[in-house]
């Protein structure tokens, strides 16, 4: 395996009712001043919207609601939240949804604490984060991107036409509330499209150097393994919660660093289905079910030695 360092800042708490057990105790440590950010407003029609307020509430916290993000979160969204931020002192954001709520959060907890330009400064090329962004809790509604894990935050610059991602440990949600049952509601179009995109994270992987047998590549495959199983159990029984609680838990340790550890890492697939995105605004995980097969025709005779044993044996 190559060499490498292996830190994760954040703390994972998966569980039916995990938010109720322990999202008070968490802001405890924290200022009176939440932001609560979200996407279109299906948390409101589920019921978690309404559990997080009166935990909220119950708490005494000063609520400033930041709603509307969108499938694929643009620049210009990241900058309104960050406005809200600053105008409402947010001594803690709170983002409910999936990953496009938790990489929007992330890139707003950084822009909230920097008074430059955060696209040129930290998307356009990476950066250097030298400075504490507002601390970020998130509570996953739709398992697929792996993003409560993780630092990385993918954005659109809709003047551009440029969609890209960076992950930066700093961005790190604090905490990661995953309750499987906030899952049920998710359509099925959607869970599998996230599903998709969890196997696309480990695929990506996977498929990088080294070949030698590694770590990485022995839980790579257990991962694969069981996002297949646990979708097609989901399809069946969209409260099958065993399968609902594993599929969280994949996305998650896809995306966590833990399989990429020893590996370079490819991600190509990913890359184009970013300007893909861009240009059309398409689902990611459809973006990705697209590209995939197309592309792993096209190299899996010259590329990794995995693929003989994954397709072609």
């Amino acid at each position: 395996m190559n060499n490498f360092i292996f830190e994760n800042g954040t703390k994972a708490i998966l569980g039916e009712g995990c938010v109720r057990e322990y999202l008070a105790c968490f802001l405890k440590k924290y200022g009176n001043n939440v932001m609560l950010a979200y996407g279109g407003g299906s948390v409101k029609k589920n019921g978690i919207y309404d559990e997080i307020m009166g935990i909220l509430n119950s708490e005494g916290k000063n609520v400033t609601e930041f709603s509307g993000i969108m499938a694929n979160p643009t620049y210009d969204k990241v900058l309104e939240g960050a406005g809200l931020a600053k105008e409402n002192h947010v001594d803690v954001i709170l983002g409910i949804g999936g990953g496009s709520v938790m990489d929007c959060c992330k890139a707003v907890s950084l822009a909230a604490r920097y008074e430059g330009d955060i696209w040129k400064d930290f998307w356009e090329r990476p950066g250097i984060i030298d400075f504490e962004p507002v601390p970020l809790c998130v509570v996953v509604t739709v398992a697929g991107t792996g993003s409560e894990m993780n630092g990385g935050a993918v954005i659109t610059n809709e003047k551009l036409k440029i969609k890209t991602g960076r992950d930066y440990p700093k961005c790190n949600p604090k905490l990661a509330l995953l309750d499987p049952a906030y899952t049920y509601s998710v359509p099925v179009r959607q869970m599998v499209s996230g599903g998709f995109d969890t196997l696309s994270h480990i695929m990506e992987i996977y498929f990088s150097k080294p070949d030698e047998p590694n770590v990485s590549d022995d839980i790579a495959e257990a991962l694969m393994r069981g996002v297949i199983r646990d979708l097609r159990s989901a399809i069946k029984n969209p409260e099958d919660y065993t399968a609902r609680s594993n599929l969280m838990w994949e996305a998650a340790m896809a995306e966590n660093r833990i399989i990429k550890l020893g590996k370079k890492t490819d991600f190509e697939c990913h890359m184009m289905e970013h300007q893909l995105g861009a240009y059309t605004n398409c689902n990611h995980g459809e973006g990705l079910a697209v590209l995939h097969p197309v592309y792993y025709r096209h190299i899996c005779e010259s590329g990794a030695a995995n693929f003989p044993g994954m397709f072609l044996g």
